[in-house]
């Protein structure tokens, strides 16, 4: 194409393969994190509180405490929580 329309389909293509390119990277790097999930589980490691960790650790300081206040409103609602304590049930 020449002209206009053929620099738009230049320029789609051009997004279109930018876009391929990234995401057969960001499944790489998925698999990647996989293996390290799987690795850290050979060793003796809870992945799913290796994921929470993860997941507080992306919080910043007053989002994590905020959710950590709320949480112990609810455990203390539930009668979960005396004294500051979690209750066994």
């Amino acid at each position: 194409m020449s002209g206009p329309a053929g620099f738009a389909a230049d320029q789609l293509k051009s997004f279109v393969e930018r876009i391929e390119r990234l995401e057969e990277e960001k499944q790489t790097i998925q698999d990647d994190i996989k293996d390290v999930y799987a690795e850290a589980k050979g060793t003796g490691f809870d992945i799913k509180i290796l994921r929470q960790v993860i997941r507080i650790r992306k919080q910043d300081k007053s989002e994590r405490e905020e959710q950590e206040a709320v949480l112990d409103l609810y455990l203390q609602a539930l009668g979960m929580v005396f004294g500051g304590e979690p209750t066994e049930e």
